[in-house]
């Protein structure tokens, strides 16, 4: 299981998503399905992801950082990607 964060942009609109093939998910967001406020706000870029063994642990990850305040999300993805950089073509997927 993945949780990931998607964004339009640099310091744009944020998405957190949870999935069990991370691949099939990014392709479904970046085609306009699975999602109207990927699509209405043009949320395609994979910015952060993080894979679970378990999918209950991804579930209550994926919850706790909806909750989570927009500075938080960023510091979080930020860590790990900086520059907001596209990470779909080098991320290691499902």
């Amino acid at each position: 299981m993945w949780v990931y964060i998607m964004a339009s942009g640099w310091n744009g609109t944020l998405y957190v998503g949870v999935t069990n093939s991370l691949s099939r998910r990014i392709a479904e967001h970046r085609e306009g399905r699975g999602s109207e406020f990927v699509r209405q706000y043009g949320v395609t870029h994979l910015v952060y992801a993080e894979r679970f063994e378990r999918a209950d642990v991804a579930i209550a990850n994926e919850k706790a950082m909806k909750r989570w305040s927009r500075a938080r999300k960023v510091a979080l993805l930020e860590s790990a990607n900086p520059p907001w950089r596209d990470m779909y073509d080098t991320i290691h997927l499902d």
